[in-house]
């Protein structure tokens, strides 16, 4: 707890409470200091104090309580700021949480701390430039501390500046041996770039650490778990039974649960965990399924053949993007890998350019934007890849803005696509639900898109690769999609388990096995507990 002036420190109550606090005992501290309030309900430091332990004992809304009271009586109390923020975020109120977090900058402009949280939140919210920007800030600081050189971590890991990235999280752990922090970024560095081992070592050394709980979702990922495992599947547990993770936190731990059970054979199981991920993050983050389907509706309206024909006349003619697109989960990152083992090709991973520019009303104008950002990229390459499912919502634009460019249309059974994006951890700015029957009506309108960008689209610029299909027989398939791209064949194409490129999404540990059929048909194991998911099973 804070320091007090000399009358507090003295307080019996706020002693015995720091005593508990020590001993790991938030909850027997509280009664100390609510008492302590009412001897004392004008004193913001010890309001803040119960905030404090209010968030250590997971009394999330009293700690709110607490803050608010504190910044009632001093408004430019700074920490209480900092700690109304964290409280806001793990009650999932994100707005609010950013706003705290920036109005503690400002009344605080050295507290580092308020400027990293914010910028996390910012690289949450989807908003990187600006998350990038505000890291820069928090890592121009003095004196350089853990969290400084964090925040320049963080800063080039956004800018994608992978390697300088890890020299810097193995310059602070050189400094700092326990900012574990540091440590969960190297492990997830090191699991997207194929070091399997590593990764998990240095991630469950990382979520040991309450705050860091989380990541052990990542940390499950990076190999089948096994009868062998029993204590990592007991920690998942008591994490879960701590009623003060927050919601996101929650979330990735269902997931990271259903992960283990999966591979414990218990497919009963790790479905219920997978259904309360889902309902933790309908906690976090709404998704309104008329109007997405409204939406497309739009789109298939907006983009007939003759107005796509028209609009590509005075599209830019360049054929260096070759664009991935389609619902997640559907072979995206092992087409992209594909694609990159070419050495003609470089991969540019999730650009979120066309999301970003889909309102912008000069297609010219983002044309040359976005080839100037892919030259960026790779100024070597003849050809750049960018592998950002959701541009399926933008592939008329951006046929219309780059007519000569490739897009690869990636599809999956619906099911399957279904079960393995209910499994997958996606973040709040992902606008996309990840169950019930709200995913089951996304995936079919997504559906009734690809049909129509297959009718509109020309068939030399629009490739379709059904992931059933490549993984069957995938040196014809492979040679087709080469074809398609204007390619010479490669016989690297044929392993892109081998690909060395790091590979920052969910399907990290999926690509760098070599290509089987072993995910074709995995709703089968789930059938009798697929809920409404199972509206979408063949036949039906």
């Amino acid at each position: 707890m804070p320091r007090h002036a000399p009358s507090q420190a003295v307080d019996p109550r706020l002693i015995r409470a720091g005593q508990l606090l020590q001993a790991g005992r938030p909850v027997e501290a509280l009664p100390l200091l609510y008492d302590a309030v009412a001897s004392a309900p004008q004193d913001a430091n010890i309001r803040h104090d119960l905030g404090q332990v209010c968030l250590q004992a997971g009394r999330i809304a009293e700690a709110v309580e607490a803050f608010e009271a504190t910044l009632a009586i001093n408004p430019r109390f700074a920490l209480a700021r900092l700690h109304l923020g964290i409280a806001l975020q793990r009650l999932g109120d994100i707005p609010a949480a950013l706003a705290a977090y920036q109005a503690a900058s400002q009344l605080q402009p050295s507290l580092v701390e308020a400027r990293y949280h914010a910028a996390s939140l910012l690289e949450t919210l989807g908003q990187r430039i600006e998350a990038i920007a505000t890291f820069r800030r928090a890592a121009s600081a003095t004196p350089k501390t853990s969290l400084v050189r964090l925040a320049n971590a963080r800063a080039l890991l956004a800018e994608g500046r992978d390697a300088e990235a890890e020299r810097a999280l193995r310059q602070l752990l050189t400094l700092d041996p326990e900012a574990l922090s540091a440590t969960e970024l190297l492990g997830l560095l090191a699991s997207s770039a194929g070091r399997f081992e590593e990764a998990f070592t240095l991630l469950d050394r990382a979520t040991r650490a309450p705050q860091l709980a989380g990541s052990v979702y990542e940390l499950v990922r990076c190999r089948r778990i096994t009868a062998a495992d029993s204590v990592l599947v007991e920690r998942i547990e008591a994490a879960l039974a701590d009623p003060a993770q927050p919601p996101e936190t929650r979330l990735k731990l269902h997931l990271a649960y259903g992960k283990a059970l999966d591979d414990l054979g218990d497919s009963r199981g790790a479905m219920r965990q997978y259904d309360l991920a889902d309902q933790w993050r309908g906690t976090l983050c709404r998704f309104d399924v008329r109007a997405f389907e409204t939406r497309i509706d739009q789109l298939i309206t907006r983009f007939t053949p003759q107005t796509v024909a028209r609009l590509a006349q005075d599209g830019r003619r360049d054929a260096t993007p070759i664009l991935i697109l389609g619902l997640p989960r559907t072979g995206t990152t092992l087409v992209e890998q594909i694609l990159s083992a070419h050495p003609a090709v470089q991969a540019g991973g999730e650009l979120p350019f066309w999301t970003e520019h889909q309102a912008t009303g000069d297609p010219a104008t983002s044309a040359a934007e976005y080839l100037r950002l892919l030259r960026g990229l790779a100024r070597d390459a003849g050809r750049v890849t960018d592998k950002s499912p959701f541009n399926i919502l933008q592939a008329g634009l951006i046929h219309t803005a780059l007519p000569d460019a490739t897009i690869i249309l990636c599809s999956r059974s619906p099911i399957d696509t279904a079960l393995s994006i209910h499994r997958t951890y996606f973040n709040q700015h992902v606008d996309f639900p990840t169950g019930g029957d709200a995913l089951v009506a996304a995936i079919r309108a997504v559906g009734r898109l690809a049909a129509h960008w297959k009718t509109v689209l020309p068939a030399d610029r629009l490739h379709a690769l059904a992931y059933e299909d490549l993984v069957a027989d995938p040196e014809p398939a492979i040679r087709r999609l080469l074809s398609a791209c204007g390619l010479p064949w490669s016989d690297a194409c044929l392993r892109p388990e081998e690909n060395p490129r790091m590979v920052h999404t969910p399907s990290r540990w999926q690509v760098r096995q070599p290509i089987s059929t072993d995910a074709t048909g995995a709703w089968r194991r789930y059938r009798s507990w697929l809920g409404p998911l199972s509206a979408l099973q063949p036949g039906i």
